[in-house]
């Protein structure tokens, strides 16, 4: 039987942290009761991610591990893993856990009381975050949502909390439409959720900043401002109103 819920957890070079994911991940599964399948999408780690994730998938059939045949990006790996997830409900999650597994459950239970898409917040209630980022750091973020609220006309106070849920159904046809596979793809997939007119919720979430953080906001953050432009035209374009192929009806 398919299980209710698909935890992917993108992974690149993760060896220091992937191993202690994954249990945190599996202990919050017994302890809460989920049906769920775990899947880590490895994007072309040069370390020992991929042996890590093998040792666990050898002992507990939840776990799954998925390669990307190269490196493609952190966008690129959460598509890989969520389209090939078999959950109703599906989610993505960071390897640091900087959200605890167990506060999942806030971004279910959004869905089960009838959003299609559920997304964790920093900032809705900021009493919530148990580490605090540096101040240039939260400087440098909130000017980016800012921003991407302007281009994008996104609604939202965290377009890039990476702890998204999404109803099967959605999930399929939001992620085939995904065209941005680095950073930058969280607010197309929330652009796209709001154009083919998903119900959308946001959700505060416990959150802690990790000190061991890859994303540059100089390097990266110009990265995703062209990519925030790249996502306009494909709208003007109509790219994000193609039909997609159902791959597989929704179960209940």
């Amino acid at each position: 039987m398919n299980p209710q819920y698909t935890i992917v957890i993108p992974a690149f070079n993760e060896c220091a942290r992937i191993g202690r994911a994954l249990t945190e991940v599996l202990r919050t599964l017994d302890e809460m009761r989920w049906d769920a399948e775990v899947l880590v999408v490895n994007d072309g780690s040069t370390d020992s991610t991929a042996a890590i994730v093998q040792s666990f998938a050898a002992k507990d059939p939840r776990v799954r591990l998925l390669e990307n045949c190269v490196n493609r990006g952190k966008g690129y790996s959460v598509r890989n893993g969520i389209l090939h997830g078999s959950g109703n409900i599906v989610m993505f999650t960071d390897a640091d856990l900087s959200s605890p597994m167990p506060e999942a459950e806030r971004l279910f239970d959004a869905i089960r009381n009838g959003a299609d898409v559920a997304i964790g917040s920093r900032w809705l209630e900021v009493s919530r975050q148990t580490i605090h980022q540096p101040l240039y750091r939260q400087f440098f973020g909130r000017c980016f949502n800012l921003v991407t609220r302007m281009i994008m006309r996104l609604p939202f106070a965290d377009t890039q909390c990476g702890f998204k849920a999404f109803r099967r159904s959605a999930a399929l046809t939001i992620f085939q439409l995904q065209r941005i596979e680095r950073w930058g793809f969280d607010p197309e997939i929330l652009f796209i959720a709001l154009h083919r007119g998903y119900n959308i919720k946001e959700v505060p979430v416990t959150w802690g900043h990790d000190e061991r953080s890859r994303i540059s906001y100089l390097r990266d953050g110009i990265k995703m401002l062209e990519e925030l432009i790249y996502v306009r035209w494909n709208s003007l374009t109509g790219i994000y109103n193609r039909k997609v192929t159902d791959l597989a009806p929704e179960r209940t």
